[in-house]
């Protein structure tokens, strides 16, 4: 039976240069401006924004510790309605991220653990990550503008541009939920290459939790002149993922 994904993602609020957003945990706490999530039998996605918390309507600095206590509640509760909760990079970074901002490490750390980042299967499975966009492109998905990013998204908001980061964050969750049910589907996750061939990954049991992706062996590195370490996405969760490996 096809599984009932709720696909997330966030924007934060800092507004950092490519290299410090590469060592964003030296600049926390971030803040959030937006958050979506999207069912994947759903049209549109849910959206959270900045601008509620603020009393003229203008876009605040970021969501309240209110908001972001909202959007994890509302993510607990539709687990417990059955649906797979699912990121792209979510352990290594959109969880510690809103536990940050919602004050609340312990729930942050039960759903991120059970929830499927399928960037971290990809990195347990292959030792590398690969980025949504290659992924898109892998299974010829419509991915995103070549003027926006992450990176990027905090300035346009700063600037007052609100509905193109929201419309950048809900066309991600899109993006992550037709790769993850198309690799689901093929039982097999595809990806173009620097090299701009496509490669694949086999799924023969889908996408796993991260749960399950400590438990996988590590693959062989030993090619790659600096490999990035599992601990780099999980040191967040404490002695949890120590316990699971």
């Amino acid at each position: 039976m096809k599984r009932k994904f709720l696909a997330f993602d966030i924007e934060t609020a800092a507004i950092l240069t490519e290299a410090q957003f590469q060592d964003w945990r030296s600049h926390r706490p971030l803040g959030m401006i937006c958050a979506a999530a999207q069912q994947s039998d759903a049209a549109a996605p849910e959206i959270w924004d900045a601008r509620a918390s603020s009393n003229d309507g203008a876009g605040a600095g970021s969501m309240s510790r209110q908001q972001v206590g909202d959007f994890l509640r509302y993510l607990q509760g539709m687990r417990e309605q059955g649906y797979t909760l699912l990121s792209w990079n979510g352990l290594g970074f959109d969880w510690e991220v809103i536990a940050d901002e919602s004050d609340d490490l312990d729930v942050c750390r039960a759903l991120a653990l059970d929830h499927v980042d399928a960037m971290f299967h990809v990195h347990c499975d292959r030792g590398f990550p690969v980025a949504l966009a290659r992924a898109a492109e892998g299974h010829r998905i419509a991915g995103k503008p070549a003027d926006m990013s992450g990176v990027l998204a905090p300035q346009k908001w700063a600037s007052g541009h609100y509905q193109e980061v929201i419309d950048y964050v809900a066309q991600d969750v899109h993006i992550l939920l037709e790769v993850a049910n198309k690799s689901e589907e093929l039982r097999s996750f595809r990806w173009k290459t620097q090299k701009g061939t496509v490669s694949s990954m086999p799924l023969p049991r889908g996408w796993l939790s991260v749960r399950d992706a400590l438990q996988m062996p590590a693959p062989d590195t030993s090619w790659m002149s600096s490999p990035i370490p599992r601990e780099r996405f999980t040191e967040w969760l404490g002695g949890v993922a120590t316990r699971l490996t």
